[in-house]
């Protein structure tokens, strides 16, 4: 028990060493959640259904992260779609690569139902609106038997997080508020000690602190190996100590738009527009003070002893009585300038929604787009998000497959090697990554063009290999590999072709096939 103890408190002092470095996060955040995302949870204390508008006077960042999440769902992981191919990776040899490939086929296909079915789709989409600001987490874990795999979208309040020697994240601190009758529920293999079980005997409805923490364990460099720490902070009682080993066994993805060196958090774009959101607000409010003194009014008067400000209706058909030959009410001219106002506006507008990649979305008012015009669309946000797509590459797409592929493989689901880039890699084939092979198929067609135009169609049988090239195309186009016959069966179809070849040249020789003219002459 004492070393329990011990343990539990030296990982405390690491989650408050974090927490403090997320401490300097916490107001900008703060103020992101507040202008863009305002039903969203904050690190200040917030009760249930408490509302946050208040100082959002302009829905164009709240609706913008909206569109950012969708637009940015649609072109890396989109519903309903495959996303991802399973291929043999470098150290497969090339001649069975094609057969490797065929079986990946089924495992593909399996995953991604499995990945369909379960609520990914709904809960990558929180993660996107989260990723907004520049950090997104995703907690994967098992599920049951008719959902094998469950997904839950953490936003940053719920999460520490810090980074190791190498700047990856490598400690997730998750904080939980969890009622004591529900312990054995989540952790079921939990030791609870003496004192944790009287306060689970005496108070079960009460509430508790739970933190769970996974940590790399660097004791092992050459494979993916994890610690997973779990107790209850109240009592200190140590409910979990596991070591998790393989490739896909941590439950937390964290992925990030774009970082500082050395900075744990990522930046997104909402902190990038942060200023034009603000901008705008404060000039809708301003318009809508000028708009409510223009319609009510501001009046002066002459002080007559007559007219009393504080008594005065004004209402229709009201009567306000006034000294003779005074003035009376006088309105006064509005200051300021709706059309000023409104320059800024829209200028301000504009930058939040480059800021945000929504700027390309169309007139919904217009026809629908055409195919060519949607893949010129996601041509510009992939040429636009540039990095930001790689870093989602490796620290989502990657980590998804390869932890639903852990547990299924955990399961007794599916039988595949370890998806390491070497053995088994991942290929994208998103719209996103289509986007980007476009412009390899582009580049090839105008060489091909271009020679041919310039040297002649011989020239280009000469120096291209037809048959690895069109093997090429079909991977850039994401042409599923069941659909392409194997090396083995087209080195035996160009076999047979040309040994028919060489049988009728041999009968043309000999003179036993007829000529073309005698040919003609039988058919007429």
């Amino acid at each position: 028990m004492h070393g329990d103890e011990e343990l539990i408190n030296s990982f405390l002092k690491k989650y408050e060493s974090a927490k403090s470095v997320r401490q300097r996060w916490e107001s900008l955040f703060d103020e992101c959640y507040e202008y863009a995302l305002p039903m969203r949870q904050t690190f200040a204390t917030q009760s249930i259904g408490e509302r946050r508008d208040d100082k959002i006077f302009d829905e164009t960042a709240v609706v913008g992260v909206q569109e950012f999440a969708s637009r940015l769902q649609a072109g890396l992981v989109p519903n309903f779609a495959r996303w991802a191919d399973f291929t043999a990776g470098s150290e497969v040899p090339k001649e069975q690569r094609d057969g490797v490939n065929n079986e990946l086929e089924e495992v593909t296909e399996y995953v991604f139902e499995v990945i369909q079915n379960s609520n990914f789709g709904q809960e990558v989409h929180e993660s996107f609106m989260d990723l907004a600001l520049g950090t997104g987490v995703l907690h994967v874990e098992e599920g049951d038997a008719i959902n094998p795999v469950n997904f839950t979208a953490l936003p940053l309040p719920h999460v520490v997080l810090d980074v190791g020697p190498d700047d990856r994240i490598d400690h997730v601190y998750r904080e939980r508020d969890v009622r004591y009758s529900d312990l054995k529920i989540l952790y079921p293999k939990a030791k609870i000690n003496p004192r944790l079980q009287s306060q689970m005997t005496a108070t079960p409805d009460a509430r508790t602190k739970v933190l769970e923490i996974i940590c790399r364990n660097y004791t092992k460099p050459n494979e993916d190996a994890y610690y997973c720490i779990i107790f209850d902070i109240n009592t200190k009682c140590l409910l979990k100590y596991e070591e998790y080993k393989g490739t896909g066994s941590n439950p937390f993805i964290c992925f990030r738009w774009s970082k500082d060196p050395g900075a744990v958090y990522g930046r997104g774009p909402l902190i990038n527009a942060l200023s034009a959101i603000k901008t705008t607000n404060l000039t809708i409010e301003l318009i809508l003070e000028n708009a409510q003194m223009a319609i009510s009014g501001v009046y002066q008067m002459d002080d007559d002893g007559v007219i009393n400000p504080d008594t005065i209706n004004l209402v229709p058909g009201s009567v306000i009585p006034k000294a003779p030959n005074s003035a009376g009410l006088q309105p006064v001219k509005a200051a300021g300038s709706f059309d000023v106002a409104n320059i800024i506006l829209s200028d301000m507008r504009l930058n939040i929604k480059r800021a945000l990649y929504n700027d390309m979305l169309g007139n919904p008012d217009r026809t629908p787009a055409s195919a060519t015009e949607i893949a010129e669309r996601m041509a510009d946000l992939s040429r636009r998000i540039g990095s930001a797509f790689g870093r989602l590459q490796a620290e989502l797409v990657q980590p998804v497959l390869q932890r639903v592929v852990y547990i299924l493989k955990k399961q007794g689901r599916i039988k595949i090697p370890t998806i390491n880039g070497r053995q088994i890699k991942v290929r994208s084939v998103s719209p996103l990554s289509q986007a980007q092979s476009n412009q390899d198929i582009t580049s090839i067609n105008r060489f091909l063009e271009m020679v041919g135009v310039r040297f002649g169609p011989e020239l280009v049988n000469i120096l291209i290999n037809s048959e690895e090239t069109a093997v090429y195309l079909a991977k850039k186009f994401g042409v599923p590999d069941y659909l392409l016959r194997d090396l083995e069966e087209r080195k035996q179809i160009i076999a047979m072709a040309q040994q028919l070849q060489q049988q009728q040249a041999m009968m043309q020789q000999q003179g036993m096939m007829p000529q073309e003219g005698t040919m003609n002459e039988q058919a007429n």
